[in-house]
């Protein structure tokens, strides 16, 4: 694998190195090994997958709250999608700044997205599923979220007339829920 630091302290973009041959390839999505030389999470007590229908969803912004901040590592593994992080530790000299890149499954690419950050993507392909590696179970209370067009963070999504859930919809804005 390789790993690119971005932008945004903690958040890497990491690239898999795929063994070819006449079957098709192999790689890895996760070593401990190089996780460890790079000072990553290594514990994953929950694994998820979401299964969007609709190209042009957005999923997101939302993180969990301390004391049960989670740590995630997302791949897109069928279809394509806009992946955004968002700096929500406001001590950060990065605060409401964010990043995105497009993974798919074609380029294999992951997102390891540490605690203290919003993450939300949008659909490029009908029927896209999203895997991630969480690096804490998920706490329902301590669940929190930013409004996906907050006009002080100006995400960029690359798809007009975006459809949301009426859950994320309804998401406040940055400044409400950071003290």
């Amino acid at each position: 694998m390789r790993f690119t630091p971005t932008q945004l302290d903690g958040v890497w973009l990491i690239e898999l190195e795929p063994r070819v041959d006449e079957r098709g390839f192999f790689a890895r999505t996760f070593c401990e090994q190089e996780f460890a030389a790079h000072n990553l999470n290594l514990r994953w007590p929950q694994a998820n997958l979401t299964r969007t229908r609709q190209r042009g969803m957005i999923r997101g912004m939302h993180w969990q709250a301390e004391p049960r901040p989670e740590v995630k590592l997302v791949r897109c593994a069928v279809g394509a999608i806009w992946d955004v992080v968002v700096d929500v530790r406001h001590s950060s000299p990065t605060f409401g700044r964010w990043t995105a890149y497009e993974l798919t499954s074609e380029n294999g690419r992951q997102l390891y997205i540490p605690a203290g950050f919003a993450h939300g993507f949008q659909c490029l392909a009908d029927h896209s599923e999203v895997a991630y590696l969480m690096g804490d179970f998920y706490v329902p209370e301590l669940a929190r979220g930013l409004r996906w067009d907050d006009p002080t963070v100006g995400i960029r999504w690359p798809l007009p007339e975006p459809v949301l859930s009426e859950r994320d919809r309804l998401l406040p804005l940055l400044a409400s829920v950071i003290p």
